[in-house]
């Protein structure tokens, strides 16, 4: 079936056709494209930041796994190294995040403890959008999975968020999702790993650990709430972004991609572009949902056409291989 292929295929896919139109209107959009069922791929299909950091995940992760079993310092080194390579790379010309540029700057010492390095301040979606390779890592425990994806976050965004695409690849039915999330965020709320996250939360301004994580997790709890009420009263054509927020932060990013998502199960091309057809954060909700969509459908739900001309395809597809 090729979920995780599905999964890095429908990211960077996602990411492509949400790049031309982020930072422009709804007006704009619609008056350039009046129907977003034909919302094309460019026929250059360039990614953004997004699928690059995605992908040096993935490397650091891979790396990761054949070092041992993964525990903080086996996952923090390669995926550290990624991270400031990207920073450095001349193909880091995408407009990236300024938070994830401030960080990587600040992890590129090696003398500077990650913790120190990370923006306690920031909250935006750069940790979000990357986040999908660790939901196809296979055979981890919960905590290691949970510590996993906190740790990818917490080393440019000190501000930890879940994501589905773990249940979507091990067949999860959509419309459980929102429920699982809720369960999960709610057992969470207070459990602060300090295996994983050491001392981060000593660096903000939270009077206890449990006061920090707690924050992220009711943010994310408020964001399924309005999920859910979206999904009571579903609208194919509305701006996705006027109803769960226009993902320029994590939670949003979260709940509008999964909203695009959820509306359109059975549909995975629609999926993208009716997230990539919005006035917010076009690329990051496009490749979340992307992810999803390729997580659920696997590497069958997007057109060969499409993959044929994606920007990365041939690291995407060796990735997504290596998981698959």
């Amino acid at each position: 079936m090729g979920r995780a292929t599905g999964t890095m295929l429908g990211a960077a896919i996602g990411d492509a056709m949400g790049h031309p139109t982020e930072f422009l209107t709804y007006e704009e959009i619609v008056a350039s494209c009046p129907d977003w069922r034909r919302l094309p791929l460019p026929k250059k299909a360039r990614v953004t930041d997004d699928t690059q950091m995605m992908l040096a995940l993935a490397r650091g992760l891979r790396t990761a796994q054949e070092r041992g079993p993964l525990a903080p310092l086996r996952v923090e080194r390669p995926v550290r190294e990624e991270f400031v390579d990207w920073w450095r790379s001349p193909q880091n010309d995408r407009a990236p995040g300024m938070t994830c540029l401030r960080s990587c700057q600040r992890l590129s010492r090696p003398e500077r403890r990650w913790q120190e390095a990370s923006d306690l301040g920031s909250k935006g979606c750069g940790a979000t959008m990357r986040v999908a390779p660790v939901g196809l890592l296979p055979d981890l425990t919960e905590r290691q999975f949970s510590g996993v994806a906190q740790l990818q976050s917490a080393l440019t965004h000190g501000h930890p968020t879940a994501l589905a695409v773990r249940l979507l690849a091990t067949g999860t039915a959509p419309g459980e999702l929102s429920g699982l999330l809720r369960a999960h965020a709610r057992a969470a709320r207070t459990s602060y790993d300090e295996f994983w996250l050491g001392d981060l939360a000593a660096h903000a301004h939270d009077h206890s650990p449990e006061e920090f994580i707690a924050r992220g997790w009711d943010e994310c709890l408020f964001e399924l709430d309005r999920l859910d009420a979206a999904l009571a009263r579903p609208s194919l054509d509305a701006d996705p972004c006027g109803i769960t927020g226009a993902g320029w932060v994590a939670e949003e990013a979260l709940g509008t991609a999964l909203l695009c998502f959820l509306l359109l199960p059975d549909d995975p091309v629609g999926a993208v572009r009716r997230a990539a057809y919005s006035s917010g954060d076009s690329d990051s909700l496009a490749c979340l949902a992307g992810a999803f969509a390729g997580a659920h459908h696997g590497e069958a739900a997007w057109p060969a056409r499409w993959v044929e001309r994606i920007e990365y395809r041939d690291e995407l597809l060796e990735l997504g291989a290596h998981w698959d």
